[in-house]
């Protein structure tokens, strides 16, 4: 069911809170990665504000959805999104990679409740949703798994060990969101090793493939409830999104898929944010 025009106006402003949340989170924090998690904070918003069936005061709840992020490193996104939804304090961001924080430069899952795997090495998260999904098939459950993976893992080839898996058993309860950003740390991926036709390579082994614009929420949430449908394979949703995504200067360039900004470019990051969607107030901005 397509969003009402205020169901995307709440969501398009929320997004731009967590794309704040993450810059001031990396200015903070002195390292980390900035232009993959600005770039997938539509995606994020989307399934934690409408999507998931979850529940931040009960994480560990059994009829929670489970959403798996693969590509660990684009963490900020991920923690930015459970403060905003309340699964902690929002002010709690400013603690990422700091010594006993929580909010670990990759995600550890016996950390913080509400994250389901601990992720770091690329191309490990489509095979842990499948077994998942494979599980619940097993015991007869109706969650749905969701797995957020980079363009630039798909080199990986664990991964293809995992589409092979999820194809072959038909696992219509899984459904995995590629972040096509086009950038990884070396550079641009069809320059490092070419991906395409990458949804014709799903296809060939037994997946239902669909492409969106990743920053549009209704085509994100449409093609979802399309996976829902599917009742004989996995999905995979082809998010083309920018990275960099709300700070121009910025935009497209792979230089700053792996480094934070300075104090000074914060300021002027956010700055842009600000002057291009209104700003958004923040308890500790």
């Amino acid at each position: 069911m397509a969003l009402t025009d205020e169901q995307v106006r709440t969501l398009g402003k929320q997004a731009e809170a967590i794309r704040e949340t993450i810059i001031t989170m990396l200015v903070a924090a002195g390292s980390g990665h900035t232009a993959g998690p600005l770039g997938m904070a539509d995606i994020f918003t989307a399934f934690y504000f409408h999507i998931l069936a979850h529940d931040p005061k009960k994480p560990d709840s059994e009829e929670r959805d489970r959403l798996i992020l693969s590509n660990g490193h684009t963490c900020p996104v991920r923690y930015a999104t459970m403060a905003h939804a309340g699964y902690f304090p929002v002010a709690e961001c400013l603690t990422l990679r700091k010594f006993g924080s929580r909010l670990q430069g990759h995600p550890e899952r016996l950390r913080l409740p509400g994250l389901e795997t601990t992720s770091g090495p690329l191309g490990e998260g489509l095979s842990q949703a499948a077994g998942i999904a494979y599980a619940f098939r097993m015991d007869g459950k109706k969650q749905r798994v969701y797995c957020v993976m980079s363009d630039g893992e798909q080199e990986e080839g664990n991964i293809w060990e995992a589409v092979l898996f999820a194809g072959k058993n038909k696992l219509s309860n899984l459904t995995a969101v590629m972040d096509r950003n086009n950038i990884q740390i070396d550079g641009m991926t069809e320059d490092v090793m070419p991906l395409e036709p990458i949804a014709d390579k799903y296809r060939a082994f037994n997946w239902h493939v669909l492409e969106v614009d990743g920053h549009n929420m209704n085509e994100l949430v449409q093609a979802v409830d399309e996976a829902k449908a599917i009742y004989e394979k996995p999905t995979l949703i082809i998010a083309h999104t920018i990275p960099g995504k709300g700070v121009p200067e910025i935009e497209f360039d792979y230089r700053w898929h792996g480094k934070p900004p300075s104090k000074e470019e914060g300021k002027r990051f956010l700055k842009e944010l600000r002057t291009m969607h209104g700003s958004v107030s923040h308890e500790y901005a």
